[in-house]
């Protein structure tokens, strides 16, 4: 399934999404509003939010023998096996901590102090989170930090940049599945299937944050060491971070209880009503799954799901961009900057970087939120921007992120009030 343009949900599937999320269209006072920040923290599902508290409300440990400890033990299995799903991952470990960020420097200092070599590489546009976490250890152990540039064209990363960087003495490879200011996808079957021609045992660990929640994962086809997804940017609750880490991997040294099996990674109780959540956001997925296929099997469910989701939202980026029924696009609005625009939208997620003619990015933000939008500036004062947008030559951006429970008459209405705004600024420099 790839269709270059997209696919809309049918009306009638929209209507029912919208439903099932908190505050699609208007906000906890009863304000109307776009809430166009989903990459920041996405909208939050109605069942995800409920089995949260219903679990959470528990007293109950689950490390004890009576019924509702047995059920505690039961939703963490089940939310594990889930996170699996999610992936297509076999074997190995899932690791529950209270932040994917917290996942990520874990995983990255296991590789970097017990595997032998002089170098790690990872790429400019990765997230703090996994670019910190290199810096620190490569500076700790003295290894060399190998930094692949960044492409101002597709926006992303090229294949041969990062594994141009990869001999024999690299410790670890750290790449971001999609990047979070301009969407774009790395290709990371490519990367893995590259990188282990070079070094058949690199150790490999993907920031997967951004891009769960918009397209698909296969580790059986992306056979990594480590990734990272988080709960509440895919349509979950904040407080907690789930990693899986390959069998290798998870029996690397690490922060554990000493009587615990060597390649289990939780210190402590793990929060089982977020293994709960887990649960509740696949079922939503396979939910849309059930709309196009009569399978039963809950991974090729997950797969339909999110492969619509996918072509929905790639559907919507094709409005904003291009305009339809006589509505200029992004693209074709006077006084608006598309920054890092790529033809091909199947290399996108749905993430947009623009810039409108004489208005500076955080005011920007202002006035959209006057007129009931909510968007996020990028600017280079933010250590989550600096180095990302230094290195497409950009000062700062509009960062622009729905999510595939909006519909076209959102999508058209930013696109009108985009308009309004432009049109201010133009007649106010005039």
């Amino acid at each position: 399934m790839n269709n270059d343009q997209g696919i809309l949900f049918p009306e009638a599937l929209t209507r029912e999404i919208k439903d099932r999320f908190h505050y699609v269209d208007r906000d906890m006072n009863g304000r109307e509003r776009l809430f166009f920040d989903n990459a920041g923290g996405s909208f939050r599902l109605k069942s995800a939010v409920e089995r949260f508290a219903q679990i959470d409300a528990l007293p109950d440990c689950p490390e004890r023998i009576h019924e509702m400890s047995r059920l505690l033990q039961k939703v963490q299995a089940d939310g594990t096996a889930d996170v699996r799903t999610i992936l297509n991952a076999q074997g190995g470990s899932v690791y529950a901590s209270l932040t994917a960020s917290g996942g990520m420097f874990d995983m990255v200092r296991a590789v970097a102090e017990n595997i032998p070599g002089t170098n790690m590489v990872t790429t400019t546009l990765e997230h703090p989170s996994s670019f910190d976490a290199l810096t620190l250890y490569a500076q700790r152990l003295d290894k060399e930090l190998r930094v692949a540039k960044s492409n101002p064209v597709t926006g992303g990363v090229d294949v041969a940049d990062i594994v141009g960087l990869i001999d024999q003495d690299t410790t670890l490879l750290s790449v971001i599945y999609a990047s979070n200011i301009s969407g774009a996808k790395l290709d990371i079957q490519e990367i893995v299937k590259q990188a282990r021609a070079i070094k058949p045992d690199i150790y490999i660990v993907v920031d997967a944050v951004q891009h769960a929640p918009h397209g698909l994962i296969d580790l059986q086809k992306t056979p990594v060491d480590g990734i990272n997804i988080a709960p509440y940017k895919f349509f979950g609750c904040r407080g907690s971070g789930m990693s899986w880490l390959s069998d290798r991997a998870a029996r690397l040294p690490h922060h554990k209880l000493a009587a615990k099996n060597v390649d289990f990674w939780d210190l402590g109780s793990s929060a089982p009503a977020q293994f709960g959540v887990v649960t509740e956001i696949v079922n939503y997925v396979c939910w849309i799954g059930s709309q196009f296929t009569g399978s039963a099997d809950r991974r090729e469910l997950f797969v339909c799901g999110i492969e619509r989701i996918e072509l929905h939202e790639r559907a919507l980026l094709a409005r904003m961009l291009n305009g339809s029924d006589g509505r200029s696009g992004l693209r074709h609005l006077d006084g608006i900057k598309v920054f890092l625009d790529y033809e091909d939208l199947t290399k996108r997620d749905l993430i947009l970087a623009i810039g409108i003619d004489n208005l500076e990015h955080a005011q920007a933000v202002r006035e959209y939120e006057k007129r009931g939008v909510i968007v996020y500036e990028r600017v280079s004062s933010s250590l989550y921007s600096k180095r990302m947008l230094e290195s497409f030559d950009l000062e700062g951006a509009i960062r622009v992120s729905p999510l595939h429970c909006n519909s076209v008459a959102d999508v058209d209405r930013f696109l009108h009030i985009t308009r309004q705004i432009s049109l201010a600024m133009s007649v106010e420099a005039s």
